[in-house]
């Protein structure tokens, strides 16, 4: 296969996931989950009941946009390559993972109109709510494996997790800013200026040694 016939192939895989995602969405905040069927969802999409579930598990991870194939693989592929050579954690370990949590987001479909239906679907199945939860903590995992992976640590070194854990709660953050209404600035500019605060938060402050007296 042709690159230019890759890139199509590509292109309408992506057409079609945002379609059934947005579709998803709308007819939850209509409808509920159980007031649609997966033939609608179909439907509008113009494609098979088959090639639906190539795409997503359940109608819930339609809703919350989660595709069963990963779009992050090339990403994750640059993570890994830049690792450690050497006995320590590289430097740039936290840059790199805020940059693989930017270029998440750049793939995301995040316009103001599919964000309502999202909030609006969640409010109409309040279980979706503890699904976005479950996804956040197994999302932190998987990072918490990539970084072992890439800086030769240890199963469950505590500086992965750490790692992880700092910036899912900076994107978590910068998510909700950039969803409030009024808000003009994009994701990725919010979430850059609490990268940089964070940096200059740690680097002001000196290893706890003991209980101050």
């Amino acid at each position: 296969m042709t690159d230019s016939a890759d890139g199509l192939r590509e292109r309408r895989r992506s057409e079609t996931t945002r379609t059934l995602i947005r579709s998803a969405r709308r007819f939850t905040a209509e409808r509920g989950l159980a007031g649609f069927t997966v033939e609608e969802l179909c439907a509008e999409a113009a494609v098979s009941r088959r090639t639906f579930f190539n795409y997503f598990a359940s109608k819930d991870d339609a809703v919350l946009g989660v595709p069963l194939e990963r779009s992050d693989a090339a990403a994750i592929a640059r993570f890994l390559a830049r690792g450690s050579d050497g006995p320590g954690l590289s430097p740039n370990l936290l840059t790199e993972l805020a940059l693989l949590a930017e270029e998440r987001w750049r793939a995301l479909d995040i316009a103001p109109d599919t964000v309502r239906d999202l909030f609006r679907a969640v409010e109409k199945e309040p279980r979706l709510l503890a699904r976005m939860l479950e996804l956040g903590a197994e999302g932190e995992q998987f990072d918490a494996r990539l970084i072992e992976q890439r800086e030769n640590l240890p199963s469950g070194d505590l500086r992965a997790q750490v790692a992880s854990h700092l910036v899912g709660a900076l994107v978590r953050s910068a998510a909700g800013e950039f969803l409030k209404p009024g808000n003009d600035d994009t994701f990725i500019e919010i979430f850059e200026r609490r990268v940089a605060a964070a940096r200059s938060l740690f680097a002001t402050q000196n290893a706890l040694m003991g209980t101050p007296e």
